[in-house]
């Protein structure tokens, strides 16, 4: 009869522990499931805001504003290619730069460098991913434009300035801030998290896969093409476009160093506006109305260059994945 007791007990005991774990894995399912929503619900309520703000710009000037290079604060014309352009070209220059010079990083630290050296050098690389942007943009306008405008502005025009078609890109005067400066600095500020992100990720390549290819006799470049980047692409892309991100969407050491010109040139090296730069100029002292609105639908275009990158990059890796898919 006791034992008969004890074991009901003990099935009793067992019936409320299982009912509290399903209760604690009922909470946990809940709560991560708002805390998922509650991304999807700020990223609708920041898209309606830009609608909704953008509205009265748009209404005025249509989808023209877009393709317009007017910006006239006292008669009320507003036009984005300007800061548009600015955006695109400074973004295309920083990762012109950056992809092949992190991925030598990247390299480097995996496969070359010797293993006391490892730690640090990734270590150092960390640290100028957590540099803030405006002390890139103070050493951007007191530092590295003096010297821009005084050696390498000159060396570009008198090389790359003397091609045909492509002169007119290094052309125009020294002044050291402009579109090519500010893509410049960017590269300096993407760099460090590409790297970052294609170390890491090259690390996770099982060595088994390395030491098979450097077995049959493959060199380093070999097994970097054949092995850790067909592995890795993913991450890779991922690295790419999380630099391209903080490239769109950098403020503070944009505007130090592109000039804030609201003018539209061919020469990398005249001034220029970007929409970042230019919500930082100009929001803090836009009046409710057409400017404000404008500003507004400047950002809205800056969510869309965004998503249109991001959803290009999602298709390249949907077809790379179905190509190797094929191929295997």
């Amino acid at each position: 009869m006791e034992a008969v007791l004890n074991r009901n007990a003990l099935s009793s005991q067992a019936v409320k522990i299982a009912k509290r774990e399903r209760i604690v894995d009922l909470v946990f399912k809940y709560t991560t499931q708002f805390f998922a929503l509650s991304v999807l619900l700020t990223l609708l309520g920041i898209i309606a805001s830009l609608f909704i703000n953008a509205a009265p710009a748009l209404s005025k000037f249509g989808l023209g504003f877009y393709t317009t290079v007017e910006w006239d604060i006292i008669n009320g014309e507003f036009g984005g290619l300007i800061a548009i352009y600015g955006t695109v070209i400074t973004s295309f220059i920083a990762l012109l730069i950056a992809v092949p010079v992190s991925f030598g990083i990247a390299v480097f630290l995996t496969e070359i460098c010797p293993k006391p050296l490892r730690r640090p050098l990734g270590t150092a690389v960390e640290i100028l991913a957590a540099v803030p942007s405006i002390i890139y943009g103070m050493f951007g306008l007191f530092i590295f434009a003096p010297l821009f405008a005084e050696y390498i502005q000159p060396a570009l025009a008198a090389t790359l300035g003397q091609i045909p078609g492509l002169g007119i890109l290094f052309s125009g005067a020294f002044n050291g801030i402009g579109i090519l400066c500010a893509g410049l600095i960017l590269s300096m500020m993407v760099l460090p998290f590409i790297a970052s992100v294609m170390r890491d990720v090259f690390e996770i390549v099982p060595p088994v896969l390395k030491e098979s290819a450097y077995g049959i006799g493959c060199t380093t470049w070999e097994v970097v093409k054949n092995v850790v980047l067909p592995y890795t692409k993913t991450g890779v892309i991922g690295g790419v476009m999380l630099g391209l991100g903080r490239a769109l969407g950098e403020t503070m050491a944009v505007t130090f160093v592109i000039g804030n010109a609201h003018k539209l040139s061919a020469s990398l090296f005249a001034p220029g506006n970007s929409i970042a730069s230019t919500l930082a100029n100009e929001f803090g002292e836009a009046e409710v109305g057409v400017h404000y609105s404008s500003l507004f639908a400047l950002g809205l275009a800056l969510f869309a260059i965004t998503f249109v990158v991001l959803s290009l990059a999602k298709i390249m890796l949907m077809r790379m994945e179905a190509n190797q898919g094929v191929k295997t």
